[in-house]
């Protein structure tokens, strides 16, 4: 077990005090303001959420010396050529959440899962029941960093929700796959059912010509009924589209959480994705919500988002297999469940905790993730042994009393060039650095762009 690291912080100042005993529990929460951590982090630096952008920081994504995080009213530029001073260089007020990204060359892709009444940065929100409602990807030219420049719209039936970047392989387009859910019979451009998804061809010699060119069904048979009338936390959504999809192009392969199914992806013809595999966990899964591969393709750490992070599910109540991450093999071609896992540690009823976003640390003959669990923190599993996970690092704040309860903590949180970056809802962009002799070897990987959902397949070396 770890002996914690506290530390009393203002934004951007901490005090670092001894201490003693186990990880924080239900009965030692820390105090609002206060930084809990395991011996082998380190806080960096915390650079505060920009005047201009009002609304919740959301993901992210890197590529060279630069940082993008996505908000809902818009996203933000960070130079991180030095972690330590990183700093803000710019930000885009363009509304219209969530504002997950990709980004690849200078170029910039943006979800909007908001019905706008156009696709302007100056649109206004307004119902999908209006035919002339807009909400789907923006494209961004971020060649001038301090200045990014809107290129072009693409509408996608029901918004994007996520987006995942999938490069073809002359190396003349990308795709996105735009992941979206939940149609409504009223919504002219999101009608029931809602069991595909949409793909989208970009040029990239001339973005400008970006465009849907396929939407494949991949629930031909409809998804998993669900059981969306049971109350809180029993229920089972429904499959009405997927909630996100990792792409391992290298490998051909994808792996996607769809509310109530996990599937594989055959992706070699990549206009024309194919479901090769699809599984089910009615008894503790209430929401697939995102995948990861680990780096030979032989696994995918599934997360289930109980509660939409808007619950306190890392309480006792709940237990250790909900709200969790799930492990699978893959063999034969087919997902075998291994474990769940759960970070140990209970959270304080006002603080929203849930399995979400995550990345590899690349290290060599190992399968180590970093992972952010809204206001449960961030947290280093090692799953090497798919069926005993291991958390080997831990960073959480108390709850965040800047904000409402149930609406603040880590979205998103990566590990990028030797450091973790970590997208708090309210409290700006955290750098981490881990010290561990598990995972130092790790610094030794350069990778030229990050894109989550979009896997690279790492050596020891530049990539």
């Amino acid at each position: 077990m770890f002996t914690p690291r506290r530390a009393l912080t203002a934004l951007g100042a901490a005090v670092v005090l001894a201490a003693t005993g186990l990880p924080a529990m239900a009965a030692d929460i820390p105090a609002p303001g206060e930084i809990v951590m395991s011996p082998n982090f380190e806080h960096v630096t915390n650079v505060p959420k920009p005047a201009a952008l009002a609304d919740i920081h959301t993901d992210m994504a890197f590529q060279g010396d630069y940082a993008y995080v996505g908000n809902y009213s818009g996203f933000s530029i960070y130079d991180i050529r030095h972690p330590k001073k990183t700093s803000l260089v710019s930000s885009v007020v363009c509304p219209g959440g969530q504002m997950d990204m990709s980004v690849y060359g200078n170029l910039l892709f943006g979800s909007v899962d908001s019905s706008r009444n156009n696709d302007s940065c100056n649109s206004t929100s307004q119902s999908a029941s209006i035919k002339e409602s807009w909400e789907g990807i923006r494209i961004f030219d971020v060649s001038d960093k301090a200045n990014p420049r809107y290129v072009k719209s693409v509408e996608t039936n029901c918004g994007s929700h996520t987006n995942t970047l999938v490069p073809d392989k002359t190396g003349q387009n990308v795709y996105l796959y735009i992941s979206s859910y939940n149609p409504n019979a009223t919504f002219p451009d999101c009608n029931v059912p809602h069991d595909l998804i949409s793909i989208i061809k970009v040029p990239l010699a001339n973005p400008a010509a970006a465009a849907v060119v396929s939407t494949p069904v991949i629930f031909p048979d409809g998804g998993n009924p669900g059981e969306p009338s049971l109350p809180y936390p029993d229920r089972t959504s429904a499959t009405t589209g997927c909630h996100d999809i990792t792409a391992y192009p290298e490998k051909d392969i994808a792996a996607g959480a769809c509310m109530g199914d996990g599937i594989l992806m055959d992706i070699s013809d990549r206009e024309h994705p194919r479901v090769t595999a699809q599984v089910r966990d009615d008894q503790n899964f209430a929401f697939w919500h995102s995948a990861t591969f680990n780096n030979d393709g032989t696994k995918v750490i599934f997360t289930d988002e109980l509660g939409g992070g808007t619950r306190a599910t890392c309480n006792e109540a709940i237990g250790p297999n909900r709200g969790a991450n799930a492990y699978y093999d893959i063999a034969g071609g087919q997902l075998q469940f291994r474990s769940y896992f759960k970070i140990p540690r209970h959270q304080d009823d006002t603080e929203n905790c849930v399995a979400h976003n995550g990345s590899l640390i690349p290290v060599k003959g190992r399968d180590i993730m970093v992972q952010a669990w809204y206001q449960g923190g961030v947290s280093v599993v090692d799953f090497t042994d798919s069926a005993h996970p291991e958390e080997i690092a831990y960073f959480e704040r108390g709850p965040d009393n800047t904000a409402p309860p149930l609406d603040g903590g880590f979205w998103s949180a990566y590990y990028y060039n030797g450091y973790i970056y970590g997208s708090d809802f309210n409290l700006g962009l955290d750098v981490l650095r881990l010290n561990d002799p598990r995972t130092n070897q790790a610094r030794s990987v350069k990778l030229d762009r990050l894109n989550a959902q979009t896997q690279v397949r790492y050596g020891h070396g530049h990539n």
